[in-house]
């Protein structure tokens, strides 16, 4: 599994961030008894970064707390039973690795909600690195059913991680 880690901007945090992604990234793989391994890209970044980027590619003129962009589409969310191992189109050839999306994170974000909703830097950046994980999985919650089974597992994960609000 390759959890590849960028950050545009100079930030500070009383945690491991690096450490946490790859965690959270391993946990919620096997949460979903994934067999792959997998290929996730990470950008940590501001404010700014991320307005422009959810301009440019979602046609949202703001900013934003973090943006998934899932490498692949999804029969039922969870599932990757419909992915042959010899299928080209979604494994990187030279690690043979799922090609699985792009997180990007707004550190400014992480630190100004923490603040808002009373819980710690730790649980706000884990809590929206898992939100953003289910994305990848093919999870959504534009719908209310959907947002009521993502909202639960995302729940079930953070428990059973034991970070808490």
């Amino acid at each position: 599994m390759s959890v590849i880690i960028e950050k545009d901007i100079e930030f500070k945090l009383e945690f491991d961030e690096e450490e946490l992604i790859n965690k959270i990234v391993k946990y919620i793989s096997n949460y979903f008894n994934n067999e792959f391994d997998l290929q996730v890209n990470v950008l940590l970044t501001d404010n700014e970064n991320i307005h422009k980027i959810n301009k440019e590619y979602r046609n949202i003129d703001s900013e934003t707390d973090v943006l998934s962009f899932p490498a692949i589409e999804y029969e039922i969310p969870g599932d990757l039973s419909f992915i042959d191992e010899d299928d080209v189109m979604y494994f990187d050839l030279d690690t043979d690795e799922l090609i699985f999306g792009d997180i990007i994170l707004s550190i400014d974000r992480v630190k100004t909600q923490a603040k808002e909703y009373g819980h710690s830097e730790y649980r706000e950046f884990a809590f929206l690195i898992t939100h953003s994980m289910l994305h990848l999985f093919g999870f959504d919650h534009i719908e209310e059913s959907d947002r009521e089974i993502m909202e639960a597992h995302q729940k079930k994960i953070m428990d059973e991680l034991e970070i808490y609000r």
